[in-house]
């Protein structure tokens, strides 16, 4: 049973969330001939303010386009 893991900004609506597990899940049956069924996806949402890009916090930058 392949598991993907993607953590991610927080930030992204429902439906984003929705087209990422289902493109993912996609490309797991066609890549390794595996039932839609056995895949998992696991989206883990982190806040800017944990996450820093070359030593400066992402909250601290400008907002994300």
């Amino acid at each position: 049973m392949p598991i993907i893991k993607v953590e991610l900004l927080a930030g992204r609506s429902y439906e984003q969330k929705r087209s990422l597990a289902a493109a993912l899940t996609d490309v797991a049956v066609d890549s390794l001939g595996v039932a839609r069924s056995s895949v998992q996806v696991h989206l883990q949402e982190m806040s800017a303010e944990n996450v820093a890009i070359g030593g400066t916090l992402v909250a601290e930058t400008a907002p994300r386009q």
